[in-house]
């Protein structure tokens, strides 16, 4: 009998520790990317390569273009955590207003880089270049509207 509620009370116990750990929730993972502002914190590494090969692309860029030179020597890859460079606060603006064009008039509920529901990207304009040209006025002048054919004279 003494055994038995020994048992019971151990049981008992080891059930409330395993319940109480099943329902805690670990501390989200500390983000090993500094200086997110428009991309996830949490966001993986393949994915977050996929989008800066995305912009490398759609630019014609390197990294370099946006990302200052580390001040580590021994390191052979950009600071991609500094500010330095106004090229990087001018690619979160474009990632803002792509970001909010494609919510208001393409209706994408949530959009987000990297995802396959974006109608355009910073290709639809660069076209693989840093700086795209400013659109051409049509040729017919403003309004979209040609001119009138020219009137004939009747002799």
């Amino acid at each position: 009998m003494q055994l038995n509620r020994k048992f019971i009370v151990m049981a008992t116990m080891a059930a409330i520790v395993t319940i109480a750990v099943a329902f805690t929730t670990p501390p989200p993972p500390e983000s090993i990317y500094k200086n997110l502002k428009i991309l996830p914190k949490d966001i993986s590494k393949e994915k977050l390569d996929k989008i800066m090969s995305e912009f490398k692309n759609a630019l014609g860029v390197k990294c370099s273009y946006c990302h200052a030179k580390s001040q580590d020597t021994t390191v052979h890859h950009p600071d991609f955590a500094s500010d330095e460079k106004p090229e990087k606060e001018i690619a979160r603006s474009m990632m803002k207003m792509t970001l909010k064009i494609n919510k208001k008039f393409f209706e994408v509920k949530h959009p987000a880089f990297g995802e396959t529901g974006l109608q355009i990207s910073c290709v639809t304009c660069h076209h693989g270049e840093p700086h795209p040209e400013e659109p051409k006025e049509p040729e017919h002048g403003p309004g979209g509207t040609p001119p009138p054919p020219p009137v004939k004279d009747k002799q």
